[in-house]
């Protein structure tokens, strides 16, 4: 029975993938579901939704799914796939749904619960950051949350195995826009010009030295150089250059020691080359930090086949906001399984699961609430 719901559920939210704030058939479609269940819900941060079942004590715990998709066109060929061209849930958003509203319909069933249950559907995970507004919308003053829990489908994991790290495990991540501006003119007079191009060329270089260079060795950080644009044709000298780019690491001292590397490789270019250089840099979100002493919780519920200390990762989730205010623990739950084909990653236009999975997150919701002496 609950099988056969969670697919369905998962199939007919993956039909309707929606982007940042604006998931308005999703928060519709969610909204119904619950109020079938027998929740009031409350309507947060646009589009997000909260549920909860009150407990003998006023002492609560919240489990969050995030909500959006990703602008990708869908190539799974699926019967069930994206009705909405351009865009789909390439990131497993659908099955975290499915698995939060089997998790929120197994609560309903029991005749009583000790503590509070605070169920948390939220958008804009995949940017700019719907948990940030969800907290400075009040959910932890509305709600008296203890610790939050929340769970992510990942292929890097053998079907069905559960993953989890203490303390650091996924990265602390900034995006950067740079503009570089030049002298634009004649391809055979270039030393009239200050060409852009040629300076692109040397801050490319030397950002990706910064790792290899200005780092420690045994300190995790990442920058990557996404897109680059300039130039007006072939026998002109090129007046800007536009790159975009991100960086991650697991440390903050080590983040902002890549800012500082940027200024000053930003700044010797300029003198240099007679070039004005823009870098807008955006701090997104932070490490996502598990709890230990929650973890050691979490990890006492696992099998002998699941990870108790998964590699941490450079991906980043904006569920570290949460982490921010109360205790937390974010999870991997294995989807990869070659013999079906299922090996494709996060944000791939191919990603895709065995369904069977959806019951393993639900199981996991269950033992966790039971460790904690919820039920």
């Amino acid at each position: 029975m609950m099988r056969n719901q969670l697919k369905t559920w998962r199939r007919e939210l993956h039909q309707i993938p929606e982007l940042g704030f604006d998931l308005e058939k999703t928060h519709a479609y969610i909204k119904q579901a619950l109020h079938k269940m027998g929740y009031e819900t409350k309507t947060v941060a646009k589009t997000g939704l909260v549920a909860y079942r009150q407990g003998s004590s006023n002492k609560a715990y919240a489990f969050r799914s995030d909500m959006d998709a990703l602008p990708v066109t869908e190539l799974t060929g699926q019967p069930f796939q994206s009705n909405h061209l351009g865009r789909m849930h390439a990131c497993g958003h659908d099955g975290h749904m499915a698995m939060l509203l089997g998790f929120a319909q197994y609560v309903m069933t029991l005749p009583k619960v000790n503590d509070t249950f605070v169920f948390l559907f939220q958008p804009a995970e995949e940017g700019p950051g719907g948990a940030k507004v969800v907290i400075e919308e009040g959910l932890f003053e509305a709600y008296p949350i203890k610790a939050i829990f929340g769970l992510h489908l990942y292929p890097g994991l053998d079907q069905g195995r559960l993953g989890l790290r203490k303390g650091p495990m996924l990265a602390r991540n900034g995006e950067y826009d740079i503009v570089i501006e030049g002298r634009s003119g004649h391809a055979a007079m270039p030393h009239l010009s200050n060409d852009a191009i040629m300076v692109a060329g040397h801050l490319i270089t030397q950002y990706h030295q910064i790792v290899s260079r200005a780092i420690n060795p045994l300190h995790e950080a990442v920058v990557t150089i996404g897109t680059i644009n300039g130039g007006e044709a072939r026998n002109i000298i090129a007046n800007s250059v536009r790159i975009s780019g991100t960086m991650r690491a697991f440390d903050d001292s080590v983040y902002q020691l890549i800012k500082t590397r940027m200024a000053m490789i930003d700044q010797g270019l300029e003198t240099a080359y007679g070039v004005v250089i823009t870098n807008d840099i955006k701090d997104y979100y932070p490490v996502v930090y598990n709890d230990p002493k929650l973890s050691e919780l979490v990890m006492d519920t696992f099998e002998a086949t699941d990870e108790k200390n998964l590699t941490p990762m450079m991906f980043a989730e904006d569920f570290a906001f949460y982490q921010k205010v109360v205790p937390g623990v974010f999870a991997m739950l294995g989807t990869k399984d070659e013999s079906k084909g299922f090996v494709h990653p996060l944000h791939s236009a191919f990603f895709d699961f065995d369904e069977d999975v959806l019951e393993r997150g639900v199981l996991h919701y269950q033992r966790v609430a039971q460790a904690l002496g919820m039920i």
